[in-house]
């Protein structure tokens, strides 16, 4: 099973969620998608066993054979070629990796090289299998990292992804597959706001989901009543403590802290098992 956990917004409790749920559910394993801050890390405390670096194929040109056509500039979808004077500039920062400038080039003048822009993780504590991927510095493509990261799974257990915020395509790569995704929100404009935009896209993928409530006696009862409305199920509400915030801030999951969120936590599975 691939349990994803997003959200709308950074802040909501996503990686809380993640790292809980893992720390709870048997045969399982985190994968933190997150890689421009992954973070879950900080509370599963795993010990890291291995490391793999992450490339990309980027053009390099070979002056002599080419006789500045732009074909290459012309094939580009991502504006990463550019053709001045028949000389052709490469923004490494914008290529995609898909080839299609060597493909098409018709003087074979342009070929590719790896560009490494991140690196994947492995490690456990103690039954619990940890995998986290890093998007190097300065590096705009989070997409491969995160393909990097889910090429961990493993059908024969749960895997919960810590997804990225928001709804773009890392989110979108990070996702794609699930059986079932976790949206987490809080009860207020902002996170009902994005929380509908989530809903937007995870209905567009065909994905299953449900809602977990974080701080849930904060704010108003907007987002109840948009659940209702809209038939989605809410599957936990954690509500705001004051110790739960303190362990947190300590890098100490709430399953660890407070023992009776553990079996708040099973019970979570098993409603997602249940859907």
């Amino acid at each position: 099973m691939i349990i994803s956990v997003a959200s709308g917004k950074g802040g909501t409790g996503k990686t809380t969620v993640a790292t809980n749920l893992a720390l709870s559910v048997p045969n399982a394993q985190i994968l933190d998608c997150d890689v421009e801050e992954p973070n879950s890390h900080i509370f599963i405390k795993p010990e890291i066993k291995s490391k793999e670096y992450v490339f990309i194929p980027v053009p390099k040109v070979n002056e002599a054979k080419c006789d500045g056509c732009g074909k290459c500039q012309e094939v580009c979808a991502y504006n990463a070629i550019a053709v001045v004077n028949k000389k052709v500039l490469i923004f490494p920062e914008l290529c995609h990796g898909c080839g299609s400038c060597s493909y098409f080039c018709p003087q074979h003048a342009i070929k590719e090289v790896n560009k490494e822009i991140g690196f994947v993780e492995t490690g456990k504590k103690r039954d619990l299998l940890f995998t986290q991927g890093k998007l190097n510095i300065g590096e705009a493509m989070s997409p491969p990292v995160i393909k990097a990261v889910k090429k961990h799974i493993n059908s024969a257990q749960v895997n919960i992804i810590d997804a990225p915020p928001g709804t773009s395509c890392p989110v979108i790569t990070a996702i794609k597959k699930s059986d079932f995704c976790i949206l987490v929100t809080e009860p207020t404009p902002f996170g009902l706001n994005d929380l509908i935009l989530a809903v937007e896209v995870l209905r567009k993928l065909s994905i299953s989901f449900g809602v977990v409530i974080n701080r849930s006696d904060l704010g108003d009862r907007k987002t109840d009543d948009y659940c209702r409305k809209e038939n989605i199920a809410v599957l936990m509400k954690i509500p705001f403590k004051k110790e739960i915030a303190s362990a947190y801030s300590k890098g100490i999951p709430a399953v660890e802290q407070f023992p009776e969120y553990k079996q708040r936590f099973k019970d979570l599975f098993n409603l997602i098992n249940e859907k």
